[in-house]
């Protein structure tokens, strides 16, 4: 099962229009990576819980067939007047509720969350999960003390039985750095302890409950990159580490064009025209206009626009966005009118009247008077006037 009904409230405004399962990854979908790994460890069967923009993972994905799989969905919620109101149950909950719908967990089943890209074994952590007899296994990483808080610890004895589970505690009160990385290996059995028809939540419910009735629920430490898109500054990092090729299992997508440069089909580019230092890829039917700069890690989308004159620099750009040749972006998150730098913090380019900068490519420019002027004049002092600094400006 892949958990994927939240909605993403720390990614905004990336999950505005996307639940976060659906959040592009260069050129691909966080939870594709998860459905291609689940596929090439025989796990062929996959429920998917949904909410939040359903519609948006159930298009894209369907019945799975495109993926190598079989998908279904449980949708946790409703409809009433026209509109979509989500009913969670928590993530035992959405378990038990198709259990008790169909009885489809009849053997060793795994849980993913539908945020994180990992390249875990699955195979041999089923494996050590039936050996040691266990109910419950939880796969667990070590993370920097200081980062603790956003992540459940747990402790554990001698033989790896897990003996408390602490959520997000302080540094300074942490009982362990090593996190849940809610990645999950389940017995069936499991559902003798899970309630029908209310909330219940794996950390916060279901794993006490093991722990007190004494129950075999063991973690487990594999080597695996874990990249966990909790936050838009995850997010930043993941795109980073993909495109610098640190993240096993994950090629960087596209033809090579050059050294470090990769695109799609359909770009319109002239590299001995262009300031262009890798890694970069170029999504398809793209133009990016000679006398631009881009310089890596840096993902262009795809049908973008990027205008002669533009410095791109350690960014992603977004799919659809048109880039004029005053932005001078450094570290940021583009797409069509809104632009966030790698921390997340959010200008609406529309609203502050920085539209010009970075707008939507399929938009008909209609600017104002006063943006006429100002772009009059930014194009006249282009090499002396600077903005501020990671919008525009003189290059």
């Amino acid at each position: 099962m892949i958990l994927a009904a939240g909605f993403g409230t720390r990614v905004r405004p990336l999950t505005e229009t996307l639940p976060k399962p659906m959040v592009p990854i260069i050129n691909k979908p966080v939870m594709e990576f998860l459905v291609d790994l689940l596929r090439r460890h025989g796990f062929d069967q996959i429920i998917v819980s949904t909410a939040y923009l359903a519609n948006e993972i159930e298009s894209y994905f369907g019945d799975g067939s495109l993926f190598g799989v079989q998908i279904a969905y449980s949708f946790e919620g409703y409809h009433e007047g026209g509109e979509v109101r989500t009913a969670g149950l928590g993530s035992a909950g959405a378990l038990r509720a198709v259990q008790d719908f169909s009885g489809f967990y009849d053997d060793t089943f795994v849980v993913l969350c539908g945020d994180a890209i990992i390249d875990l074994d699955l195979t041999r952590a089923v494996a050590i999960h039936r050996e040691r007899k266990a109910l419950a296994t939880v796969l667990l990483q070590e993370v920097p003390r200081e980062h603790v808080g956003r992540y459940g610890v747990v402790e554990t004895d001698a033989d790896d039985r897990i003996l408390q589970f602490q959520e997000k505690p302080r540094p300074e009160e942490a009982i362990s750095t090593v996190a849940n990385t809610g990645i999950y290996v389940f017995d069936p059995q499991v559902f003798d302890h899970i309630p029908s028809g209310r909330w219940y939540d794996i950390c916060c419910d279901l794993f006490p409950r093991l722990i007190e009735e004494g129950r075999p629920l063991y973690g487990l430490r594999l080597p695996f990159n874990w990249i966990d898109i909790g936050r838009t500054s995850d997010y930043w990092d993941a795109i980073q580490a993909i495109l610098r090729g640190s993240v096993g299992g994950i090629e960087p997508p596209g033809r090579l064009l050059a050294p470090g440069v990769r695109a799609g089909i359909c770009v319109d580019v002239r590299l001995d025209a262009c300031q262009v230092e890798g890694p970069l890829y170029i999504g398809a039917c793209t133009r990016i206009e000679p006398g631009a700069t881009i310089v890596g890690p840096t993902v262009v989308g795809r049908n973008c626009v990027i205008e002669a004159g533009a410095r791109i620099e350690a960014c992603i750009v977004g799919p659809y966005t048109r880039v004029s040749g005053f932005a001078n972006l450094k570290e940021k998150i583009v797409s069509g009118r809104f632009c966030v730098d790698r921390s997340g913090h959010n200008v609406d380019l529309a609203r502050t009247g920085y539209a010009f900068v970075v707008d939507d490519a399929r938009e008909r420019r209609d600017w104002t008077e006063d943006q006429k002027i100002l772009i009059d004049f930014l194009e006249s002092a282009r090499n002396e006037v600077p903005m501020a600094e990671g919008w525009g400006g003189g290059r």
